[in-house]
């Protein structure tokens, strides 16, 4: 099984691969989306959305795990978030890629095994599980493989 983890922004989307073989777990890839500021808002968009599709039909995964809006703390972002989610949504419905939807607090508990960790120490946990080299940067594909990793519990 093969799942994109996905940690939606406007300026920043993160994205990252794993893949579940019995009961190991490995990556296949990670990366950002990134978006220039300035740039009309149904531009960015678009781009999101074009590139989680061309994510989507490279990789062929069987699952989108993305992290849900529960809280924010800077309502100017919440809205452009809500966007991106939106059209990352969207390409999921379009390839029929079924859609999980996690909180920054699960995908903690389930890479560091504490709600409350602090970014370092999840980006850390993810290079173990996955044996990584090093942290994987920029954070917000760090964040986005921890997301794909909290779907993978799930199937435990």
């Amino acid at each position: 099984m093969i799942v994109l983890g996905i940690d939606p922004g406007t300026a920043t989307t993160g994205y990252g691969l794993i893949k579940k073989e019995k009961s190991s777990v490995s990556c296949l890839g990670y990366g950002v989306i990134r978006t220039l500021a300035g740039t009309k808002p149904e531009v960015r968009l678009k781009k999101i959305n074009q590139e989680v599709v061309s994510l989507i039909e490279k990789y062929q995964p069987d699952v989108l795990a993305i992290e849900s809006l529960f809280f924010f703390k800077n309502s100017k972002t919440v809205i452009p978030v809500s966007q991106a989610r939106g059209v990352i949504l969207m390409a999921a419905s379009q390839k029929k890629l079924p859609v999980f939807e996690y909180t920054p607090l699960q995908a903690k508990m389930a890479t560091v095994g504490y709600g409350r960790a602090d970014k370092k120490q999840v980006q850390e946990m993810v290079k173990r599980i996955l044996e990584l080299k090093e942290i994987p940067q920029p954070d917000d594909a760090a964040d986005a493989l921890a997301i794909a990793l909290c779907h993978y519990s799930q199937l435990q």
